[in-house]
């Protein structure tokens, strides 16, 4: 039986995962590939999808910083960047796109948010995914959408709603 078979329900996905840190950077404060795995894939089953492709890169402050400046003309490192496929309809399993997350401004964030670094992760990487799928935040009703989405998401793992959050959430 595989792992596939054992999970209910199930889908296809598939992760070019990607790792390209800062020297500095800690590879082992990096989620494993099976836990990245299951946050993507119930983001995906939340809203209907049976298969998908991406690609998760986790980067350094430095590449972070170069995309923030060159896709969304804003300085300074950011938590997480996606870039929809816009030709993903196209392919099965339908290619998505790209999550781009840095891995140090995670474990800054869930420090100074007093939150555990696996639940910030995790809300990243449902946030990032979110985005593929067409969710946005920037309109007041938008953000509400895609807060709660995020949530119920994020709940299925036991992890508080972040824009609720309380300590280590």
């Amino acid at each position: 039986m595989t792992e596939c078979e054992r999970q209910s329900p199930c889908i296809q996905l598939e992760i070019d995962l990607q790792l390209a840190l800062d020297e500095n950077d800690d590879p082992e404060a990096v989620p494993e590939r099976a836990q990245i795995q299951q946050w993507l894939q119930a983001t995906l089953l939340a809203e209907g999808y049976t298969a998908g492709q991406l690609t998760v890169r986790i980067v350094g402050r430095d590449e972070m910083t170069y995309l923030n400046s060159h896709y969304r003309h804003c300085s300074g490192v950011t938590n997480v960047l996606s870039f929809c496929c816009d030709c993903g309809h196209l392919l099965q399993p339908r290619l998505l796109g790209d999550i781009v997350i840095c891995a140090s401004q995670v474990l800054v964030e869930a420090g100074e948010q007093a939150k555990l670094p696996e639940n910030h992760w995790a809300h990243l990487m449902i946030h990032g995914c979110l985005h593929l799928l067409g969710y946005d935040h920037q309109l007041a009703a938008e953000a509400e959408v895609m807060e709660a989405a995020e949530g119920n998401i994020l709940a299925g793992f036991s992890i508080a709603d972040p824009y609720l959050q309380g300590p280590l959430a």
